[in-house]
């Protein structure tokens, strides 16, 4: 065999990986764009009034990332949990469409902590317009905006408090940190598992969990809750925080990431522990 047919299967592979590479970035590119385009002065709300009262107070901002009209699927897993919480919080007939953030929106009180709940109903991969306009209008700072939403590096059962960094490869957040220009957001990552056999990522992640991954849900659902209400309620008051410093647990962004640990692991066991 000559040499030039023996590399040309290897030359074809990579051509191929090129083009795929290619595609990826120009797709991260244009939803850069989006972002960018949606949060002109064109689209910006103005803030309500009273918000900068409102940030003396350390509101905070709670996300169940999504797609619209894709509930029950493993990708929407995080407003699966917002919608959990509340239903706990006896609220869950108050969800009101808000154009002004392109999303359904809750404002409440959680022991005398001003919390606003939000579902985007925009796309996931621009999830962060919806986030961003919220975050503004509510006067509500970046490290107090908690992000909850899928994560197919851990198996379904399991969650994670990531304390900013990057976004691993998750669209949503990657949104979240590029239109809110910092990474410092604190994150609640819910496991739904890698897919098997042939199934591809997009198939796994936008399909529905079977019955048997339901029964473990539920679990997932209550042991979530439970843990955001935790990290609502510090044993800190807000009030004493120092300025600039997050009213959830500490989120150092990239840099708290390299000095300390970034996960705190959660099983439905060790959740209902804590």
């Amino acid at each position: 065999m000559k040499p030039k047919a023996l590399y040309q299967p290897l030359l074809s592979l990579f051509r191929c990986l090129k083009k795929l590479l290619d595609v990826a970035a120009m797709r991260r590119l244009l939803n850069r764009v989006i972002n960018r385009v949606l949060l002109s002065n064109l689209f910006k709300p103005t803030m309500e009034i009273g918000a900068e009262i409102h940030a003396h107070n350390r509101r905070k901002l709670v996300v169940g990332l999504g797609n619209p009209g894709m509930d029950g699927t493993r990708h929407n897993v995080g407003a699966a949990v917002l919608g959990a919480l509340a239903a706990r919080l006896s609220a869950a007939d108050r969800w009101r469409g808000n154009r002004h953030v392109s999303g359904e929106v809750i404002t409440l009180d959680v022991q005398d902590t001003g919390v606003v709940l939000l579902r985007p109903r925009l796309m996931m991969n621009i999830n962060g317009v919806s986030v961003a306009k919220a975050a503004e209008k509510y006067g509500v700072r970046a490290e107090d905006v908690l992000l909850v939403h899928d994560d197919l590096d851990k198996p379904l059962g399991k969650m994670v408090i990531k304390h900013g960094g990057s976004a691993r490869g998750h669209n949503g957040v990657r949104s979240c940190v590029d239109c809110l220009h910092t990474d410092v957001m604190p994150r609640l990552r819910v496991g739904i598992g890698r897919p098997t056999g042939k199934t591809t990522v997009d198939r796994h992640v936008l399909g529905r969990f079977s019955s048997e991954e339901r029964k473990i849900l539920d679990s997932v659902l209550v042991q979530s809750v439970d843990l955001i209400l935790s990290l609502l309620s510090p044993l800190e008051s807000p009030k004493n925080s120092q300025p600039g410093q997050s009213s959830f647990p500490p989120a150092g962004g990239k840099r708290a990431a390299q000095s300390s640990h970034k996960d705190k692991p959660l099983d439905c066991v060790t959740a209902a522990q804590s």
